[in-house]
């Protein structure tokens, strides 16, 4: 796409891990429109994530959900508002970054763009099929978010992540240690949590692996949002040392600047472990219900994503009906393993 385009709008209305992997793609796209107005169309949470990365993006617009969406529940009595500000907006392109676009390219004409791109489902509606391309049902999720850009014939500007820190992300975890009183030396963060319970790795083993880091010298920092302070209570009280449990009261910033002091993230595969690769942190996921090859690290120097093979991944299911075998494959001592090489013998490249 050579032509001018002075207003151009990104649909991705997904969560925090899913907008990290769509960097690269949208880095590509600032690159070849430098001087044009970039509005982000996401979810709710999405209007600080824009706020982060100004570099990318000028405006946000709250998507209200659509029937059958599964990000949010679709509030009916806001979309006709929702569709004329889109059209008054008046967007020379909008780029439909959300996925297949089963669901959301019936959409799309309603916006009355003067263009629109992105990926379709063989066999599902196609908005415009010169600008629009299959969606690839196979490879990681930042590679082919980057098929669209070659596509539409945008040079690639590389494959990494980012999370920029701000000087007031430092300082709200300054303060919050402080009101805490908590003083932290070399530590490790252990993030259990995960969207779907199919996802997360069993709290006592978690548990298992914190004792054995914090006899090898490294304080335990459990982190979390609000609602999974349950899962980080469990996971303290199955512990025989203290950890420091953080869930709920970083804000995400705040989150971020601690990842950026740790020695060492381990977690389930979420949004955390994509901030991690962000913040070139090293971690270790325990990929259990998703599907390691769309979501996990493409960096296999400073992150280890340990997995066993499991025909029915992905998993769909909130709590999964087969007794979760694909985390009951993964001992502890595995994962235990790979900590070892990395933080007692410094040997990152095993990863």
């Amino acid at each position: 796409m050579k032509e001018r385009l002075r207003r151009i709008a990104v649909f991705r209305a997904l969560q925090l891990g899913d907008m990290l992997c769509s960097i690269p793609a949208l880095r590509a796209l600032r690159c070849a429109f430098p001087d044009s107005e970039i509005t982000l169309i996401g979810l709710p949470w999405s209007r600080d994530f824009v706020g982060r990365f100004q570099a990318y993006f000028n405006r946000f617009l709250e998507f209200p959900g659509f029937p059958s969406f599964p990000e949010r529940k679709p509030e009916v009595e806001r979309f006709p508002g929702f569709i004329m500000e889109c059209q008054k907006r008046r967007f020379d392109l909008v780029l439909q970054m959300h996925g297949d676009g089963s669901i959301i390219n019936t959409l799309l004409p309603l916006l009355n763009a003067r263009h629109c791109a992105g990926f379709f489902k063989n066999g599902n509606f196609i908005p415009d099929p010169a600008r629009f391309m299959p969606w690839p049902t196979k490879g990681h999720e930042i590679l082919r978010l980057l098929k669209l850009m070659i596509f539409l014939g945008l040079p690639l500007k590389g494959q990494d992540l980012e999370f920029p820190l701000a000087p007031s992300d430092h300082r709200a975890l300054r303060q919050m240690l402080a009101k805490e009183h908590i003083r932290l030396q070399s530590f490790v963060c252990i993030h259990p949590g995960a969207q779907l319970q199919s996802k997360r790795w069993p709290a006592e083993r978690f548990a298992a692996v914190a004792d054995r880091i914090y006899e090898w010298g490294y304080d335990i920092v459990l982190t979390g949002k609000e609602e999974e302070q349950g899962l980080t209570r469990k996971i303290a009280s199955l512990m025989h040392h203290s950890p420091c449990d953080l869930a709920g009261k970083t804000s995400l910033g705040a989150l971020a600047a601690l990842l950026k002091k740790s020695r060492l993230v381990i977690c389930n595969d979420t949004g955390i472990s994509h901030m991690a690769v962000a913040l070139q942190k090293p971690s270790l996921v325990v990929v259990t219900g998703s599907d390691p090859d769309r979501w996990a690290p493409l960096d296999r120097y400073q992150h280890k994503a340990v997995y066993h093979p499991a025909d029915c991944r992905p998993c769909g299911y909130d709590i999964c009906p087969f007794g979760q075998p694909c985390a009951e494959q993964i001992s502890t001592q595995e994962i235990l393993q790979y900590a070892e090489n990395f933080l007692l013998h410094k040997r990152k490249g095993l990863f």
